[in-house]
């Protein structure tokens, strides 16, 4: 879900002097000086919308006077960070994080071995050692991060597993950043979604939430001022269709996950064309699949929560790479705590017990390690490969089979120039090809570049071209931004040039979220003693998202520490004496 920042230039003096270094994260926001898109794009006036044009806090590309100014010229200004914390999510969020800091301190503290070093491993890691217990993760790769690693090319710049946002709505994410003293990490845009017209080329379509309304009428508003991607009559049609999920809350909701978004659409009366125009982009950018094939409950768990709280839907992209800009900090921690983490560190076994439980995970190099619980944080496909064979047919273990990884492709691609139809924020393409995109030499302060731009797009649905070669990936992606910068891209590069790319494959990354999947995910503590899971398939009320990632690790650590003298005495009974760690 996202927004771009377009705030109409009408208070600028005629004279504007602009420094080129970094705003304080608080105060860096973006608009554009001189659109030939005004009316469509432009706020009214800045003012309207309770913000307030600052020159001395800008960031941009040089010292300019108005009349030198082109067209679309992009400056970069970060929003203050909302108020988060008097929500009831996010209080609960830090209720449980507090729970791990206020526990009894345990006698012996507990060796917990965890598989996956992604946000849902360290996740657990962290809030176990919060609790006094010794975390030992281990990652199979040599990064960090499982689903939203990174990595530094020969050039020095950085290409990423996925284009990662942060909501607003994502309470345990936010306590997190807050836990960690990394909060000014995130920057944060404006409140707005954005959307590419397809049948304008180079145009979109804006949905504003107003500073001034509280939830959910700031969201209310947003719609009903858009009169672009639908009509009034069906706007009333899919609020008369959404009357129940209000109604009848989360059972509602639940409820739904027998259908697809487009059965449920036509169930529900609403008509085809609002699928067509807002649900087959909101379905790519939540799981990468399209609305015949997602759940609905997918789609109503997002409009609840982004549209529940006034910032909700609010987004923020991480200031750098997320291996050393987030996961660098979590490991840091864990280890000032005691904790240990390891990298090149891949299970090749879980070898077990005679009684069925976990002796100790084998690793490729050969190496044995053994603990007092277990935690696998891998995905779920690598988790049904690890399977014992003795585990496969207990109901618990074998309802995993439904739940299948989506492939997805990320593709960055470094043009020979600063591209001016763009905006400091995440931007919906409406392409049959690509899910969402942003030009993060505009949005993210790493990747800043003045002179070029640096495009990183979600490629999606990606089944039939996850298989295909770089070049034929990167072919066709650009035959879509020619249609979305029709005067600057054109697919035989005869205008905008690529200088380089990378093209990023995960064969099986969240996991398919289509009907009837929601009774196979899994509680985080097994019914085997002393193993557990963690990741966004786990259950839990969020999504497959990081911040489904953080939460289950959180629940993970919660379900151990409540296990602590279950635990305790099995590793009386299974470990006389002090194991060592090989």
């Amino acid at each position: 879900m996202t927004v771009i920042g377009y705030v109409s230039a009408v208070n600028l003096s005629e004279q504007t002097n602009i420094k080129n270094l970094w705003s304080p994260p608080s105060t860096r926001r973006c608009f554009h000086i001189g659109s030939k898109h005004k009316n469509p794009l432009a706020f009214g006036g800045s003012d309207s919308m309770g913000h307030c044009l600052r020159a001395p806090n800008l960031h941009a590309v040089r010292t300019t006077s108005w009349k030198d100014v082109g067209p679309l010229q992009v400056i970069c200004m970060d929003y203050p960070r909302p108020e988060l914390e008097n929500t009831a999510n996010f209080l609960e969020a830090a209720y449980l994080s507090s729970s791990f800091r206020t526990s009894s301190r345990p006698n012996k503290p507990l060796e917990i071995i965890i598989a996956g070093a992604g946000l849902a491993g360290l996740s657990t890691a962290k809030y176990l050692a919060d609790a006094g217990h010794k975390p030992i993760l281990l990652e199979a790769r040599d990064v960090l991060g499982g689903k939203v690693a990174a990595w530094k090319d020969d050039d020095g710049d950085w290409y990423e597993t996925g284009l990662h946002i942060f909501f607003g709505a994502y309470p345990n994410i936010q306590n997190l950043f807050g836990e960690l003293g990394i909060n000014d990490r995130l920057q944060w845009k404006e409140h707005s979604m954005i959307f590419a017209m397809p049948s304008k080329p180079g145009e979109f379509s804006r949905f504003d939430f107003p500073e001034a309304l509280p939830a959910p009428l700031n969201g209310i508003w947003a719609i009903l001022k858009n009169n672009e991607m639908l009509t009034w009559p069906e706007k009333v049609q899919f609020a008369i269709g959404l009357l129940p999920a209000m109604v009848g809350g989360q059972a509602y909701v639940e409820a739904q996950d027998g259908l697809t978004v487009k059965d449920w659409m036509r169930k529900q009366g609403v008509p085809d064309r609002a699928t067509d125009q807002v649900f087959i982009a909101m379905s790519k950018a939540l799981n990468f699949i399209n609305p015949d094939e997602l759940s609905m409950q997918c789609i109503l768990i997002a409009l609840n929560r982004f549209l529940q709280e006034k910032h909700g839907s609010k987004m923020a992209f991480l200031d750098g790479n997320p291996p050393e800009r987030l996961c660098k900090p979590i490991v840091d921690y864990i280890q000032a705590l005691g904790g240990e983490v390891r990298l090149n560190s891949r299970i090749q076994k879980i070898d077990l017990n005679n009684d069925g439980t976990v002796k100790r995970f084998i690793l490729n190099n050969g190496n044995l390690i053994e603990g007092d619980a277990y935690v696998i944080a891998t995905p779920v496909d690598v988790l049904k490969l690890l399977l014992p064979v003795e585990w496969k047919e207990i109901p618990y273990f074998r309802t995993l089979e439904k739940l299948v990884g989506v492939p997805v492709i990320n593709v960055h691609i470094w043009f020979d120039r600063k591209l001016k139809n763009t905006y400091d924020h995440l931007l919906f393409s409406r392409s049959p090809l690509l899910s969402v995109y942003a030009d993060m030499s505009v949005t993210c302060k790493e990747y800043y570049d003045p002179n070029r731009s640096m495009l990183e797009l979600v490629f999606a649905p990606a089944a039939d071209w996850i298989s295909r070669s770089d070049s034929e990936i990167i072919e066709a992606t650009m035959k879509e931004l020619a249609k979305l910068f029709p005067d600057e891209i054109a697919a035989d590069q005869s205008k905008a040039k690529i200088l380089k790319y990378h093209v990023v494959k995960t064969p099986r990354s969240v996991y398919k979220t289509v009907p009837n999947c929601e009774p196979c995910r899994p509680l985080q503590r097994s019914p085997v003693e002393g193993f557990y899971l963690a990741g966004d398939y786990t259950k839990q009320k969020y999504l497959a998202s990081m911040e489904g990632a953080v939460l289950s690790g959180k629940l993970c650590a919660h379900a151990i520490v409540q296990d602590y003298e279950l635990l305790v005495a099995r590793a009386q009974r299974c470990r006389p004496t002090e194991a060592s760690v090989v």
